[in-house]
């Protein structure tokens, strides 16, 4: 197993978030992506677009199928990497930092405390494997 960003945070959907500022950044992690196998598509959320946690904000499809991606957080998506419509593998490649997917503006950011350290998320990569 890779090693897994220890200044990150997780969430049991496999999404990681890095805090910046008064937004945070979020992609998939890299055991999300090796479980997803080669992306071959992105369905982007739209900027200005608000979701609540937990619901799907956008879509990965890869050669084994399609997987969500859901919001870690109450909040707005102020940009997207489009690069991945273009790009997708950049997901496969380099998911901590060229392929990260959207960047949120959190409503509340002491809920993201909630999350997964990469202490706990290893923990439940070692359940499901």
């Amino acid at each position: 197993m890779s090693k897994i960003p220890s200044e990150l945070r997780y969430t049991r959907t496999h999404e990681w978030v890095k805090v910046d500022g008064d937004k945070v950044i979020v992609g998939i992690t890299d055991y999300a992506q090796s479980e997803l196998g080669d992306v071959v598509f992105v369905e982007l959320p739209s900027e200005g677009d608000d979701f609540e946690a937990g619901s799907e904000i956008a879509t990965i499809e890869s050669v084994k199928g399609v997987s969500e991606i859901y919001a870690p957080a109450d909040g707005v998506v102020v940009e997207v990497n489009e690069e991945l419509e273009n790009v997708p593998e950049l997901i496969n490649e380099d998911p901590y930092k060229d392929g990260w997917v959207y960047t949120f503006k959190v409503e509340d950011m002491s809920v993201l405390e909630d999350l997964l350290t990469a202490d706990e998320y290893e923990a439940v990569i070692k359940k499901e494997e």
